[in-house]
């Protein structure tokens, strides 16, 4: 399979990394006593956007002080960007390698948990790389050569944000789309979880320019999403079905003790104290078709980092006694900016960071799976349990 077969060109368009939220997007944070630490959520002074400063690795995150809040991970980034925060055409690329080789697999039987269910398996961010996600996936023996299901009873979850940045975001649907029937038929099945990604698509198709209330000034989830590495291909081939489909998506569910969402964060509380009441409201959200109420969704499932710092852990025990299971699995923030390592934005000299596996963290609460496909990463297609 072919990505982007028969379409123009990528069209890329300037972005920002998605681990910052933008200023219109976030939270504001209380203001600081004369000479406090200043809030971890906040970075240090940085030059204004359009002042070209070196490219810097993310600095480690800072403890939080005794007197925040206990999920410092969840405040939004302050007005100013990172510091060594650069903005360029190439900030988390389009990366064609053209490594990826299809190869043709013969999976292995697959033992069957109870009550007929077979193993379970989770993919993190694709984010349009079409090829990658197959490869990945045929590696783990889910699908054939020719792409179609080969797991038989096998459980597949995706954590979410299909589109955007890549190449072929449709077609990452499509094929997802594709393979929920074919499993379904085969005794297993294939499902997908809701991501910022899916919201944002969701608005700028369903809203266009129209302004929204940010808390900070005007906005838009046109301009949100072309900020956010939106492809104008995607948007040219994006149908009804795609979006009747992306609307009626789950936020979180629970599996074998696996807390399945995308976003790493506590924001998901604000919407239900059970998962059928945060799908459910959410999903009414979306129905309802509000501007302002689905930006302000928007912009809380773009929070980020909430347990990867003091407290992080405490983070997602609230998480896990609300709604169940024994550890968190989550996309969105990745991998590489979790560990504060950056490797090289262009991807191009074979210096991209090193991504070896999921990352289990937060007193081994937590499995982060967005292994940074978008800056020549990883695309992760792992089994459950993991055991760190």
């Amino acid at each position: 399979m072919t990505q982007g077969a028969g379409q123009e060109p990528v069209v890329r368009t300037a972005t920002l990394r998605d681990f910052r939220v933008p200023p219109y997007a976030r939270t504001p944070v209380p203001p600081q006593a004369p000479g406090a630490a200043p809030h971890p959520s906040l970075p240090p002074h940085a030059p204004e956007p359009s002042a070209p400063v070196p490219h810097a690795s993310v600095p480690p995150h800072a403890p939080a002080p005794p007197h925040l809040p206990p999920h410092p991970g969840n405040a939004a980034v302050g007005d100013e960007p990172p510091e060594g925060y650069t903005p360029t055409e190439r900030d988390l690329p389009v990366i064609n390698r053209g490594d990826t080789v299809k190869m043709e697999t013969v999976p292995e039987p697959r033992p069957v948990n109870g009550e007929g269910r077979g193993p379970l398996f989770v993919v993190g961010d694709v984010h349009g790389y079409l090829d990658e996600l197959l490869a990945a996936l045929a590696a783990q023996g889910l699908i054939d050569a020719d792409g179609n299901w080969a797991a038989g009873n096998a459980r597949l979850w995706f954590l979410g944000d299909f589109t955007d940045r890549g190449p072929d975001g449709i077609g990452v649907i499509d094929l997802v789309m594709r393979l929920s029937a074919e499993a379904a038929a085969a005794g297993g099945y294939c499902k997908a979880l809701m991501g910022n990604h899916e919201l944002l698509l969701i608005g700028a198709k369903r809203f266009s320019d129209t302004p929204v209330n940010s808390g900070a000034g005007t906005a838009t989830f046109q301009a949100a999403w072309l900020l956010n590495g939106g492809q104008k291909n995607d948007m040219d081939r994006l149908q009804d079905v795609h979006l009747q489909w992306m609307s009626r998506l789950d936020a979180v569910v629970e599996e074998d003790g696996h807390l399945l969402m995308h976003s790493d964060t506590t924001a998901y509380l604000d919407y239900g104290s059970t998962i059928e009441d945060v799908n459910d409201t959410i999903t009414a959200i979306l129905t309802r078709n509000d501007a302002d109420e689905c930006w302000d969704l928007f912009r809380k499932l773009t929070k980020r980092f909430a347990f990867r710092d003091e407290g992080g852990a405490e983070a997602v025990r609230e998480l896990l006694t609300t709604y169940g299971g024994q550890r968190v699995v989550h996309g969105h923030s990745p991998i590489p900016y979790l560990l504060g390592e950056v490797g090289t934005e262009d991807g191009e000299d074979g210096s991209g960071p090193v991504v070896n596996g999921p990352h289990v963290y937060a007193d081994g609460l937590a499995i982060a799976m967005d292994g940074g496909v978008t800056m020549a990463g990883k695309l992760l297609v792992v089994q459950l349990p993991l055991h760190d």
